[in-house]
């Protein structure tokens, strides 16, 4: 998809809002949301918050922080909130540079992966879901 596609998939689809998403340090997911009016300065980057409100980014004095949403990773939800029709995108973060943010764990991520395969590595990363169902039942014999 590119940035036209995604606005029309916006449009014809009714979303309302986006959430733009990124994980702090400890993998505790953070989002920013925004309106669909707001989407074209999403997709160019120029969405700002406080890192400084997040736990382990950055001092108040180095507190603006932009999210660059990563196009490949837009998803309509296939529900509807009681605000419309929502959307995300997982973000990277960068500071107000323009240079990646250090403390982003995408970027490190994507640093460390780099490094692998210039050493020969091929990383494989796959999620495993597991759902537990515990029954409990009282086995104590009446009589």
């Amino acid at each position: 998809m590119n940035k036209m596609d995604i606005l029309n998939r916006i449009k014809e689809e009714e979303v309302e809002f986006i959430y733009l998403q990124f994980t702090d340090i400890f993998g505790i997911m953070k989002n920013v949301a925004i309106t669909t009016s707001e989407l074209e300065r999403a997709l160019n980057n120029e969405i700002v918050f406080d890192g400084s409100s997040i736990d382990g980014f950055v001092r108040i004095e180095e507190s603006d922080m932009y999210l660059y949403p990563d196009i490949n990773t837009f998803l309509v939800y296939p529900w509807y909130s009681s605000f419309g029709k929502e959307a995300r995108f997982i973000c990277d973060i960068y500071d107000s540079e323009g240079k990646p943010f250090e403390g982003d764990p995408r970027y490190v991520l994507k640093k460390v992966l780099k490094e692998a395969k210039e050493m020969g590595y091929s990383i494989k990363i796959g999620p495993e879901c597991e759902f537990f169902y515990l029954i409990l039942m009282n086995l104590v014999s009446q009589h």
